[in-house]
């Protein structure tokens, strides 16, 4: 291995802005970028996944027509940028900006960035955050469990919103449905193998896991214990909070999710070059559409 010479992911293979515009230069260029990484063994209908499609006129926006089903059809057609009236360098630089900044951007930087409106970049960001969802398998260990809670300090509210209790985890929102025994255990056994090993803190509902399982006791100032630790997911979660208090400022409860998709992907595409990064960000669109309506209902 190369000795590293720069702090992080020294490794990888970034993308700096003048080669990104040169990849994305207009439209067109990104449009045929979509194009390649989404059928790479050539061009079959986004309807029916008949590869007797091809070229053949039709409306400027919809360039493909399938001669099976008869329908025309584009590279948005059946994802996340159906309907998007974004042209494709936009959505190519969006990718770039959310896979790149380690914290997450906001909405407000995306609407400067991309000169789009602050809705268009809310909802941009939130579809781009669907190309996350369900790219990890399941972990063969060793696996590090923590949970965590969300939102603001009790001490910090105004007192009128305070709640009566104003310490530990009143007011916040665990970042899974539950914290009990049957909800937290068989969140860790659907997401690792049988064999996987598992390291927790001495949390009761962690009691009786169905894995190889070792627990470093956090309460008595153990912290770690030859291989047991949970150093790397309270990492996680601190990467999360910095990005929640500096740059998102808020997460909603009916979003949450989505936030923790985003900082999750992000997280695991880390030792990937930046290129392959948003090339898994394209490949995962398909079947991945958010409409404006159902993400305010």
């Amino acid at each position: 291995m190369a000795k590293q010479s720069a702090p992080g992911k020294f490794y990888r293979q970034g993308i700096g802005l003048p080669e990104l515009f040169r990849l994305f230069p207009d439209d067109a260029a990104a449009e045929e970028w979509f194009i390649a990484n989404r059928w790479p063994e050539g061009l079959r209908c986004a309807h029916c996944e008949s590869p007797n499609a091809g070229r053949e006129g039709g409306h400027p926006q919809m360039p493909f027509h399938c001669r099976d089903c008869r329908k025309f059809f584009s590279a948005k057609t059946g994802t996340v940028m159906q309907s998007s009236k974004l042209g494709y360098q936009k959505w190519a630089l969006a990718i770039y900006i959310l896979t790149t900044s380690i914290k997450g951007t906001s909405r407000m930087k995306l609407h400067r960035d991309l000169g789009v409106t602050p809705k268009t970049a809310w909802h941009l960001a939130h579809r781009i955050r669907q190309c996350w969802k369900e790219q990890t398998a399941a972990f063969f260990g060793p696996v590090e469990v923590d949970e965590t809670y969300i939102g603001g300090k009790e001490g910090n509210k105004h007192a009128s919103k305070k709640l009566r209790a104003g310490r530990g985890t009143v007011g916040k929102t665990a970042v899974v449905d539950a914290t009990d025994a049957p909800t937290l255990q068989g969140f860790v056994e659907a997401h690792t193998k049988d064999t996987a090993k598992v390291y927790t803190d001495e949390a009761s509902a962690y009691t009786g896991l169905a894995r190889a399982h070792e627990v470093v006791k956090h309460s008595v100032g153990e912290y770690v214990r030859a291989m047991a630790h949970t150093n790397g997911v309270e990492s996680f979660w601190s990467l999360l909070k910095r990005g929640y208090i500096g740059i998102y400022c808020h997460f909603s409860r009916k979003h949450l999710h989505r936030y923790i998709s985003e900082f999750e992907g992000r997280h695991n595409q880390r030792p990937m070059d930046t290129l392959k990064q948003m090339v898994l960000m394209a490949t995962g669109m398909e079947g991945k559409r958010l409409r404006y309506a159902d993400l305010i209902a």
